[in-house]
């Protein structure tokens, strides 16, 4: 039976071999498709989900309330995670989690002749008893509870000292100004954590160097906790909210809570919107499972028009089958078991394309996935596809043929009624709609992707040069400016301790007529001479800090924002304090972007410390000079520094890698609604060539009695292209209700404008015109002789 029915499946199948492979092709591009998608969804899922206390890991966040606004972050206290651990009971283990260089760079590590740059972090001593990384050499309990102690990786293990056993117990040394002695080996990190690094310091360390970490008003490093077995993890929320203040008096009308969230969300859940945890990644995620959903329905779409399209080629086969006494059940079961076949088909073409199409969309997402041969839940989840597949696809050709009355078949009689075309028209506007609505999606996030590659952040990106503060140029800062400055293509040559994209570090500021010993949370800067002009900043009122005066040292500058939170119009003068010192305003800059786009603009306060001994000296380059000035200030660091490499980075690179996920998504919605499209149109010319056909006679007659092929091929086409407006219509405002929703998660974001809308129809149209033109001109073309003669 079973061998009968394969049999006639694939005599059908290669009796209509152009229906055939549009069918094959079109699902399998569908599936291909999906299967890539999943993989890159289940990769995404998979972040951080290995650590074998997940369900006991949380981090901590911070939520401001002022001025009736609410602002949160992950940036915490530098001694949060050491009392937390000593007060809450339930806590078992804590630790604190910092940057051990400026986000985006890596430290220079020596041992003998061989020099090599690490990225690496500060973390407290519970850090690996905390999260599974495994250990290769050395105990979780002790590797970071002394000074000078530091966890290397395997790969750093092999690249300094051959292998894990031979670091154990060396010293190497850090910045070419301090030893560390080498107390645990752990195993290089997989791909799927989404904190990267290749060293971990010890957060005694990071307390030494940051003397900031005493006071409760600043907040820099993030603070992971490890809950007790049994522990209320609502109950311990409970419990720190108000944790603060046990070290510092709580405001009246403005103040800060502690709050939780799992460790393993925080990677597709890391925004924030009015204080409370709202998007991120998992935007992206649900943005794509959408579209691996509608490219597979569009596939499928076209295999079921084209399969009931072609049902009247099979109405006398299932009329002489009933009569020689075939039932409804086994006729159902063969065209549901053709479908099947052909499924199959697709989905062994679909896997070979998918691992064809691997290595490339890799490279586009960063990723490093595979197709998971070996595991037994992906073969169960494609048969569970080819099924589905199979039965959704299959199951109404198969009921509308099984229906037919034998008599009325064999007499000649064969129409399917209004129904059957009906249902063919609504899956066309069905998928066309799916389509428009992922091409408009692809504008849209192509046009937010560009604007926040093209917005003017408030500084001049463009031609300025990041070199990162290490060994020598540390105390050689001012004699490096000073040569700098004569390098031809040099305008102009400061210092920060951070970057201009990336200012995380918070600060609590006071002033005259505040509470004494309230502090309002600002972002802090620390800079150089030069800056305002190095960064080409604008001047809204003041001056930019100068060698002239004396007293600048003891001197601030803010943005606008900070000048609204103090709720001084001309802040010139005003006195504010930053921890033990205090200073006057001498100027106000315009405010600028110095965070994600995603987050509105902090109140900022800067101050000038020339001697500030590490962070990342800013070089403004003439634009036709780029070349020949590198060329100069890598001759100064050899002189200076020569036991560092020269290193740099152009700003608007460091700038491009915060929304490298955006682009990615970009990338990637183009190419699916390519695909969607590609899919769609298949299907419709293989609609068109049914309808062609099915007209040929008419078509004939028509001709012979004078139409013209411009009208025959007018009056084909309209009856498709009125499918795709109508799909235009009904696209429209599904796709502004879904990107408008998705634009939220930027507090910058472009208008959707109707052009978008207009441009996405446009398109969809003419791609149809194009599709549906083709093949109606060769059915006009044809000559009637040849369709007339059996008259």
């Amino acid at each position: 039976m079973l061998r009968n029915y394969f049999k006639t499946a694939w005599r059908n199948l290669m009796r209509n071999k152009a229906f055939s492979v549009i069918n094959v092709l079109g699902l399998s591009l569908g599936l291909a498709c999906s299967i890539l998608v999943v993989l890159w969804i289940r990769d995404e899922y998979s972040v951080d989900a290995f650590h074998q206390h997940d369900k006991q890991l949380y981090q901590v966040y911070e939520r401001w309330y002022h001025n009736g606004k609410v602002d949160a972050s992950y940036s915490t206290q530098g001694l949060l995670a050491r009392e937390l651990k000593r007060v809450i009971p339930e806590i078992t283990y804590a630790s604190s989690f910092d940057y051990a260089s400026m986000p985006g760079t890596k430290s220079t590590f020596e041992e003998g002749t061989k020099i090599y740059k690490m990225a690496g972090k500060f973390a407290g001593a519970d850090f690996f008893s905390m999260f599974s990384y495994p250990l290769l050499q050395g105990s979780p309990e002790s590797v970071l509870n002394m000074p000078g102690a530091v966890a290397i990786s395997r790969k750093m293990a092999d690249l300094f000292f051959g292998s894990p056993a031979g670091a154990i117990g060396r010293t190497i040394r850090y910045e070419n100004k301090e030893d560390l002695r080498v107390t645990a080996v752990f195993e290089d990190l997989p791909a799927n954590a989404s904190r990267q690094f290749d060293f971990v310091r010890s957060w005694t360390d990071y307390v030494k160097q940051n003397n900031w970490v005493y006071s409760w008003g600043n907040s820099s490093p993030e603070t992971f906790i490890e809950l007790r077995q049994n522990a209320d993890p609502r109950k311990v929320e409970a419990a720190i909210k108000d944790f603060l203040y046990r070290y510092e008096p709580r405001e009246k009308d403005n103040h800060t809570e502690l709050a939780l969230q799992p460790y393993q969300e925080k990677y597709l859940h890391g925004n924030f919107k009015n204080g409370q945890i709202d998007g991120g990644r998992i935007e992206y995620v649900h943005l794509f499972t959408w579209v691996a959903l509608f490219i597979l329905l569009i596939a499928c779409i076209n295999f079921m028009n084209l399969s009931t399209a072609r049902s009247a080629k099979r109405a006398r086969e299932v009329g002489l089958r009933k009569v020689m006494g075939a039932s409804r059940f086994s006729l159902i079961s063969r065209f549901i078991g053709e479908a099947m076949l052909l499924t199959l088909f697709s989905v062994i073409i679909a896997i070979v394309g998918a691992a064809l199409l691997l290595p490339p969309f890799n490279s586009l997402t960063g990723k490093q996935l595979s197709l998971p041969f070996n595991e037994p839940l992906f073969w169960m989840a494609l048969a569970g596809l080819t099924l589905l597949t199979g039965i959704v696809a299959g199951s109404y050709p198969a009921l509308l043929l099984s229906s037919l009355r034998p008599v009325r078949v064999l007499k000649g009689d064969v129409t399917f009624g209004r129904a059957s075309i009906s249902l063919r028209k609504v899956l066309v506007v069905f998928q066309f709609t799916l389509s428009i609505i992922l091409v408009i999606a692809m504008i849209v996030i192509y046009r937010q992707v560009d604007y926040i590659q093209t917005v003017n952040l408030g500084y001049d990106r463009d031609h300025l040069l990041y070199i990162p503060i290490e060994g020598n140029l540390d105390s050689k800062y001012e004699l490096f400016k000073e040569q700098a400055e004569d390098v031809p293509g040099v305008m102009a040559v400061s210092k920060m301790r951070n970057t201009p994209t990336v200012i995380d570090h918070h600060t609590g500021i006071r002033w005259p007529g505040k509470d004494p010993h309230q502090h309002k949370s600002f972002a802090d800067a620390v800079v150089g001479y030069d800056f305002v002009k190095t960064m080409k900043l604008h001047l809204v009122s003041g001056r930019d800090f100068s060698r002239k005066f004396g007293s600048d040292s003891a001197s601030f500058l803010l943005n606008e924002t900070a000048v609204k939170r103090i709720g001084n119009k001309d802040p010139i003068g005003q006195v504010m304090i930053w921890g033990d010192l205090r200073g006057k305003v001498i100027g106000v800059v315009k405010d600028f972007h110095f965070n994600s786009l995603h987050d509105p603009i902090d109140p900022l306060i800067i101050r000038l410390d020339e001697h500030w001994n590490w962070g990342t000296i800013l070089v403004r380059l003439r634009a036709t000079e780029t070349r020949s000035a590198i060329a100069g200030l890598e001759k100064i660091c050899q002189t200076l520094n020569p036991e560092f490499p020269f290193t740099y980075r152009f700003s608007d690179a460091a700038y491009g890698k915060l929304y490298n996920s955006e682009r990615v998504v970009s990338k990637l919605s183009a190419y699916f609604a390519f695909w969607a499209i590609f899919i769609s149109c298949l299907g419709l010319f293989g609609l068109v060539a049914y309808a062609a056909e099915q007209r040929t006679r008419e078509i004939g007659i028509r001709k012979v009695l004078g139409a013209s092929v411009a009208h025959i091929v007018r009056d084909l086409a309209m009856d498709f292209l009125k499918l795709v407006m109508l799909a235009i219509l009904i696209a429209s405002p599904l796709a502004w209700l879904g990107m408008d929703k998705w634009l939220e998660g930027y507090a910058y974001r472009i208008n959707i404008s109707g052009w978008i809308f207009l441009v996405a129809g446009a398109l969809a149209l003419l791609i149809a015109l194009v599709t549906v033109s083709l093949q109606a001109i060769r059915a006009a073309m044809a000559n009637p002789v040849r369709s007339l003669r059996s008259e």
